[in-house]
């Protein structure tokens, strides 16, 4: 699974690296070095200008909640266990198919965490678990594939600015075999030039343009237990260190 990320680009340096036509930012968020679920995240998504348009979609960037809320959810909360969607079963499972025919996103990060399960125990005899980062050797941004969904709340009135919630998954696949030994799971990248492609509201979602990254283009590499806490936050916890075995 992906279940913690790194997110520290300003919306200004992703319009111009996703080549965004309009940011629906009102603010920006702070540099998170420790995104976990149901915190605000950046992604980029194609919306028509209106319904009534016949302009056709255009990129935008805006702001989700990591958590998909089905638009026939009764509670919100239901978010907080659909953090990742796996691509085996994407197209069928309920809870994702409508959005991954027409609602796909790119979730950008500067790379993700996972954690290794080490020869050491505590002291209840459990493996002690090493977090790892893992992101692009170039240090590029890292396109997640994502889902998002639009549910609207019943309890608040018409006008109220607030009445939709914006939420989003991370699609997950079978770790490359350099990272499966961290964690078998491991977010699917959308390639630069299927971007578009993947964006498209108009077609249907294709699961050959999602694909696990090439052999060679990540890199893995120990970080401090902080990371564990979701409460730190900051560069200190990308930092790398030498790997407990």
């Amino acid at each position: 699974m992906c279940g913690r990320y790194a997110s520290s680009r300003s919306p200004e340096d992703l319009v111009e690296e996703f080549e965004v036509v309009e940011s629906r930012v009102a603010g920006p968020l702070a540099a998170d070095y420790n995104v976990a679920p149901t915190k605000e995240v950046y992604a980029v998504v194609e919306r028509p200008p209106s319904r009534e348009s016949e302009e056709p979609p255009q990129r935008q960037l805006r702001v989700f909640t990591w958590g998909l809320v089905p638009s026939w959810a009764k509670d919100p909360s239901i978010g907080n266990r659909m953090i990742n969607a796996r691509m085996e079963t994407v197209a069928e499972k309920p809870a994702y198919r409508k959005a991954f025919a027409s609602r796909r996103a790119l979730l950008p990060a500067d790379g993700y965490f996972e954690w290794y399960p080490t020869s050491q125990t505590n002291a209840k005899g459990k493996p002690v678990k090493q977090p790892f980062f893992i992101r692009p050797k170039d240090g590029g941004v890292l396109a997640m594939a994502g889902l998002y969904e639009i549910w609207r709340d019943p309890t608040r009135d018409e006008d109220d600015p607030d009445r939709f919630r914006w939420t989003c998954t991370v699609l997950t696949t079978q770790a490359e075999d350099s990272l499966g030994h961290i964690h078998d799971r491991m977010p699917l990248m959308v390639e630069r030039e299927r971007w578009h492609e993947w964006l498209d509201p108009t077609t249907t979602g294709d699961t050959s343009l999602l694909v696990p990254a090439a052999p060679g283009r990540l890199e893995a590499y120990a970080v401090p237990t902080l990371v564990s806490n979701v409460r730190n936050n900051g560069p200190e916890l990308v930092e790398p260190l030498e790997a407990t075995t």
